[in-house]
């Protein structure tokens, strides 16, 4: 589960920091209003990354996912961006933990058949 949600977060590091360049451009926010919230977020992107294992860390992730559709209020394709990335976070969180399960299953059929080689 770790690396494909890591995978995901990392695509919205680089969505996120696209999207502060457009509402630089076309929003009535600063500069500076722009840069701290998609600072915010991209860091919280990267430092979930290493959390992934820890316990409430799908949740955060979870949050960053209704904030990305959130910013569609300050630049509009971020609406569309926003469910696509939700989504790819449920794949990523849903898949990567049948994976995990298949590989526990798998390390324990190994090891309760010795001769298995």
């Amino acid at each position: 589960m770790r690396t494909l949600c890591a995978s995901t977060l990392i695509g919205e590091f680089f969505v996120i920091g696209f999207a502060g360049l457009v509402a630089m451009k076309t929003s009535g926010l600063s500069t500076g209003t722009v840069w701290t919230v998609s600072g915010i977020a991209m860091a919280l992107c990267v430092l979930l990354c290493g959390m992934l294992s820890r316990p409430g860390a799908v949740q955060i992730g979870w949050a960053l996912q209704i904030g990305l559709v959130l910013s569609g209020f300050v630049v509009t394709t971020m609406f569309v961006l926003g469910v696509v990335f939700a989504a790819l976070w449920w794949a990523s969180v849903h898949f990567g933990r049948k994976v995990d399960e298949a590989k526990a299953r798998f390390a324990a059929a190994s090891a309760a058949s010795p001769d298995a080689a």
